[in-house]
């Protein structure tokens, strides 16, 4: 995809995430009148995830009518020959965002040739937005982000992601190892928003045995643009089927990849 066909998704997911961001905001400030259904454990879902994913799948579709969609609560699009798709998280952290919490956010990404070339994570109940462009840096609330120059896991936190889909007896191991090396850890409600956290350098690193799509990729492109390593999550079907995830400084890469050995 050229140049100019890149920065005309850019612009335009700028200005689509702060208007989701915004419906979203909307929602929150009226939780008790939220129709709110479980779809799994410790997986729910309201009528706030649903109207924000249509309104930015909507807005995606009249804009871009020639790529597909992917979001977590409406599903893949079947547009076949697709120059790029777009992933959408309409909220991710909907547990926190139900229960009267700020750890949630609204995330978009664009991945184009197995490229993830752009994320636009905003977090309206902490009044932020993250946006990274692969190869054009990464800002929150339009100003410059890098991540931490951390090369030890004893050099500051570390964001942990944890869900049902994984076996406790698959993650303990990986904690375990994790604590050992003398890591501290943080974890919230939201993938994306703590991927974020070490896009501006608040955490050092990320680590989970299994994440979906939809709940990183926007992040992902922060964190790259950001001048973070991340692991290839898009490999064996990662967009599809979710995958494992790594991400941090360069230099601390290797020692959160070594958390992982002997995880199934």
């Amino acid at each position: 995809m050229d140049e100019i066909s890149l920065q005309r998704r850019f612009d335009f997911g700028s200005r689509l995430i702060a208007e989701a961001g915004a419906l979203a905001m909307g929602y929150f400030a009226r939780l008790d009148t939220l129709v709110v259904k479980s779809k799994g454990q410790q997986d729910m879902a309201s009528e706030a995830d649903l109207n924000t994913e249509i309104l930015i799948r909507d807005r995606l579709k009249a804009e871009f009518p020639e790529d597909d969609f992917l979001g977590e609560e409406t599903g893949r699009g079947d547009l076949v020959g697709a120059r790029g798709i777009w992933v959408v998280d309409p909220i991710d952290g909907t547990q926190p965002f139900i229960s009267g919490m700020s750890g949630w956010c609204v995330s978009i990404a664009f991945v184009a040739e197995g490229e993830i070339e752009m994320g636009f994570v905003a977090s309206p109940a902490r009044g932020e937005v993250f946006i990274g462009r692969r190869g054009h840096g990464a800002t929150l609330n339009g100003r410059p982000i890098r991540v931490s120059g951390a090369g030890k896991l004893t050099e500051g936190i570390v964001g942990v992601g944890y869900s049902p889909r994984v076996r406790p007896d698959d993650f303990l191991p990986m904690f375990g190892r994790l604590l050992r090396a003398g890591a501290m850890f943080y974890r919230e409600g939201s993938g994306a928003l703590t991927l974020c956290s070490v896009a501006c350098g608040r955490l050092i690193g990320y680590v989970e045995p299994h994440i979906n799509s939809w709940d990183c990729l926007g992040a992902l492109a922060v964190i790259q643009g950001a001048g973070g390593q991340i692991s290839d999550f898009l490999e064996n079907d990662g967009l599809w089927n979710g995958n494992r995830l790594i991400a941090g400084p360069p230099a601390l890469y290797p020692a959160l990849e070594a958390v992982f050995d002997d995880v199934s």
